[in-house]
């Protein structure tokens, strides 16, 4: 009986010790790789620097979304963007936040303002991939407040409730589509 406990203890640490010899990876390497991903982080924790950036991250890569991320962030909707999609964004830049009545944005940035801003933000996204070349002149789109937008081409210039797409950035869960002006749920 203690030969075969011995033995099947021998065969426990011969396993054990080739397992850790065949592993390329350092005790540093592992330490570093457990501690760049934050506790309870969602999509958004993940780190990958490989692969196509999500529509948040296209957006926190941009000088002309930093109003936006700063909404995006106080709406706790980073994780949600973070996800799979596929979305759209119609994302306004600072030049198109700074058209806001004076203390507008400052004023959703509050606490007590989150569902209100959630509810604007989610009226510049639309939970399926919409590419210019799909966009119709006159094509309503449900965005993700239950909202909808209304798309306008008119020589070769298209609009979304009158905001000018300025440019298109594909994203590995969507599509941002950079436009002038904030969008305001009806």
């Amino acid at each position: 009986m203690k030969t075969k406990l011995f033995i099947r203890l021998s065969i426990a640490m011969l396993v054990a010790i080739a397992f850790a010899c065949c592993t390329n990876t350092s005790p540093e390497q592992t330490a570093t790789s457990q501690s760049s991903a934050p506790a309870g982080g969602g999509q958004s924790a993940v780190q990958d620097d490989v692969s196509q950036k999500d529509v948040v991250k296209v957006a926190m890569g941009s000088p002309d979304h930093t109003t936006l991320v700063a909404a995006v962030k106080a709406a706790s909707l980073v994780d949600v963007l973070s996800n799979a999609g596929p979305f759209t964004v119609f994302a306004p830049t600072n030049a198109a936040f700074d058209k806001l009545p004076a203390g507008t944005v400052e004023g959703l940035l509050k606490p007590d303002k989150k569902e209100t801003l959630a509810d604007i933000l989610q009226y510049h996204v639309a939970v399926a991939v919409y590419k210019t070349e799909m966009l119709q002149d006159g094509q309503v789109i449900p965005m993700a407040n239950d909202g909808k937008v209304t798309i306008g081409v008119k020589d070769g210039k298209i609009t979304v409730n009158g905001a000018n797409i300025l440019a298109s950035v594909p994203a590995s869960n969507g599509i941002v589509h950079v436009i002038d002006a904030v969008l305001l749920p009806q």
